[in-house]
């Protein structure tokens, strides 16, 4: 009965010990329950409130750049970068070593940038090390696709569980660009702040626009939930405005094509060329090349259109049309006066000024024809001998000095000095109205003969024409000045000179001549300077005017920098860009002329097998002739020779390539190869007519 009764106290000496101590913690949760909703009421209330009105910036999606048809030119994408986390809670690495020559192999054939010995090696290396010290975000791969991640996902041991493979991938977004660098300088780039992870422009139109592409970043707030906190949008972000540029991909293809064609036959150090619609004032086309410090080639550049440069000879025409606007040719005696010339004009006591062409003296309207620095400064000396820096004033009257406002980051305006009425002043005159003594980036240069195309209307270049977002905003041309660079009248004498630069007996620009698109423009040739003094090796070499002449459509500007080998004119090097450039949108029918080889309705013949004609093909002697089943063998072209080029034998695209390099129209009917051609092959038809290709299989 003792031993019961000690049993019992025990048990209740226990019961007793744990009651107590529960009473003990359930007097300590009261006791801390008083402190915190009563005593420390205050405090705890103010850190709920302030944990609850946090918030974070929503980053709004930055919109897209788009071409004039709608394609996109710059945008937004997500990338990825596959990580494997060695120390994930249930990592298997049994499976992976089981697996891991199998994965090596499929890596290696989807991502060759390793082989699969160096994939095996570099999987594997992690392992080496102690658990504990095992990498947790082992890179793999960076910047893949939606459709890279969707198939490393499907690859031998990474189709398991993420616990058990590792696997996971962080998600990053990126500018994209998918034409390449085409227009790449005018588009520009973006950056990341490095305050905060918004996205901005740095150069281009991403920079000029960011307010628009940018958009405004949001805000959230916190909200309690049953069991957690979350963020909901208390301001929401408004995305950015897709931006519609100008910009005509097919016609940017083309410029850049020929830019970068002649400046690697000439070796230039650089160049530019800008494409304008005439009516509108929309740059159709911008490039800027230079050549490549790392390697061969050229590379965009430097958006050299909006920089300033001493024109040259292409701001005499700036020059006359004053002198033809104000009178001060019939002042002179008209077009016909002929100004004496020798061989110098030593005026205001200056250095004498000199031309190119020795004559003893040139009649008023072939001063632009011939390009005479004595003729021009002789003109305009004429009205501004007394007053030099009204010649100014006249330039800033037209709207010329004006900033254009394209939405190209680092436009500058021209610099045309007021200079005094003094002998100094007189000499600066002298040289300006010629194209010295000034910088005026090549864009104004292009604005003015622009106007002259468009009779004298002084439409303003503009890179966007439409806002595609929250609101949708369709930008009118828009002009400079009171709207006008010279009356019609003034404009069409002006046409008429530059026509004579290209087709005049004595015009600059007669390598250009072509019959299929006549271009009427002004050549220009300035020495550059460095170390503060004229280097009389070294030219920059300009090219400005508008094509078609009798109907202007669109007008191109050319610059050309320290051409070192096979071309040193203006007309063939920046001239010859323009002519390339014209013949090309001549060939592609986008003059208002009809060619196209395109057939009236869809084939529905299968792909077609073409042969090679390319000289230095190593498998020619199995492609020449090449033989199918019931078709005809195919012979080699026979392009060379006088007159239509015989194509017999050529698929369309051939056949097409060889006729529009040699400047005739085509029309297309059947499918498969040449067979027959209208006129026939050697016929001496002249470039500019139409050839009928039939073709069978």
């Amino acid at each position: 009965m003792a031993i019961k009764n000690d049993n019992r106290s025990n048990i209740l000496f226990r019961y007793g010990f744990v009651v107590f101590w529960i009473l003990v913690l359930s007097a300590c949760i009261v006791v801390q329950l008083a402190e915190t909703t009563v005593v420390n009421a205050e405090k705890w209330n103010h850190k709920a409130d302030s944990l609850l009105s946090m918030s974070q910036d929503i980053i709004p999606r930055r919109g897209n750049i788009l071409a004039s048809d709608g394609s996109v030119l710059a945008t937004n994408l997500n990338y990825y970068t596959a990580r494997i986390d060695y120390r994930a809670e249930k990592f298997n690495i049994k499976k992976l070593r089981e697996n891991i020559d199998e994965l090596s192999e499929a890596l290696a054939a989807n991502f060759p940038e390793k082989d699969a010995a160096k994939w095996k090696h570099y999987l594997l290396k992690p392992l080496e090390k102690e658990k504990d010290r095992r990498p947790r975000a082992y890179r793999i791969l960076t910047n893949l696709s939606h459709a890279d991640m969707e198939l490393l996902k499907t690859l031998p041991y990474f189709k398991g569980n993420r616990n058990r493979t590792g696997l996971y991938f962080e998600k990053n977004m990126r500018r994209f660009n998918p034409y390449g660098n085409m227009a790449r300088r005018s588009i520009g780039g973006v950056g990341e702040t490095s305050e905060s992870k918004e996205i901005h422009g740095i150069s281009g139109l991403e920079k000029a626009l960011d307010s628009l592409l940018y958009g405004r970043t949001g805000t959230t707030r916190k909200v309690n939930l049953t069991k957690d906190i979350a963020d909901l949008a208390k301001i929401p972000a408004i995305p950015g405005c897709d931006i519609v540029t100008t910009i005509d991909i097919g016609m940017q293809d083309i410029v850049e094509s020929e830019l970068n064609n002649v400046l690697d036959s000439c070796g230039a150090d650089w160049g530019v060329a800008v494409l304008m619609d005439v009516r509108t004032g929309d740059i159709k086309a911008i490039s800027n090349l230079e050549l490549n410090p790392n390697g061969p080639g050229y590379i965009e550049a430097r958006n050299r259109a909006v920089m300033g440069y001493e024109p040259g000879s292409v701001i005499k025409t700036l020059s006359m049309m004053i002198a033809v606007e104000d009178g001060i040719v019939n002042e002179l005696g008209g077009l016909d006066r002929v100004l004496p010339t020798g061989n110098g004009w030593a005026y205001a006591g200056g250095r004498p000024i000199t031309d190119s062409h020795h004559t003893t003296g040139i009649r008023v309207g072939d001063v632009i024809e011939q390009s005479s620095n004595i003729g021009m400064a002789r003109i305009i000396t004429s009205r501004y001998d007394s007053n030099p820096g009204g010649f100014y004033s006249r330039i800033k009257e037209i709207g010329f000095l004006e900033p254009l406002n394209t939405g190209i980051a680092g436009e500058v305006v021209p610099r045309v000095d007021s200079v005094p009425s003094d002998r100094g002043g007189r000499i600066a005159l002298s040289r300006q109205c010629y194209g010295y003594a000034t910088e005026i980036p090549p864009l104004y240069t292009l604005a003015l003969y622009n106007a002259i195309a468009n009779d004298g209307v002084f439409v303003r270049p503009r890179l966007v024409k439409e806002l595609r977002g929250s609101v949708d905003s369709v930008l009118q041309p828009s002009y400079l000045g009171n709207g006008r660079a010279c009356s019609p009248q003034t404009a069409a004498v002006m046409r008429e000179m530059l026509t004579n630069v290209v087709w005049g007996e004595h015009g600059t620009g007669r390598f250009l001549r072509n019959q299929d698109v006549r271009i009427a423009g002004k050549t220009g040739t300035c020495y550059m300077i460095e170390n503060g003094q004229y280097n009389t090796g070294k030219k920059r070499l300009a090219f400005c005017g508008f094509f078609p002449a009798e109907a202007p459509m669109f007008s191109c500007v050319v610059l050309t920098c320290h051409p070192t080998k096979n071309f040193f004119g203006a007309a063939t090097t920046s001239g010859q860009v323009m002519r390339n450039i014209a013949m090309k949108l001549y060939s592609r029918g986008m003059l208002g002329n009809s060619s196209d080889y395109n057939t009236s309705s869809p084939s529905s013949i299968g792909p077609t097998f073409y042969a090679s004609v390319s000289g230095n093909d190593p498998y020619r002697h199995l492609r020449t002739p090449f033989a199918l089943p019931n078709r005809k063998s195919i012979k080699g072209p026979k392009t060379s020779g006088p007159g239509v080029p015989d194509v017999r034998g050529l698929s369309a695209r051939e056949a097409v390539d060889v006729l529009e390099s040699n400047g005739y129209d085509v029309t297309i009917s059947g499918s498969g190869f040449v067979n027959t051609q209208t006129p026939s092959p050697r016929s001496a038809v002249s470039p500019g007519h139409t050839v009928h290709l039939s073709l069978s299989r």
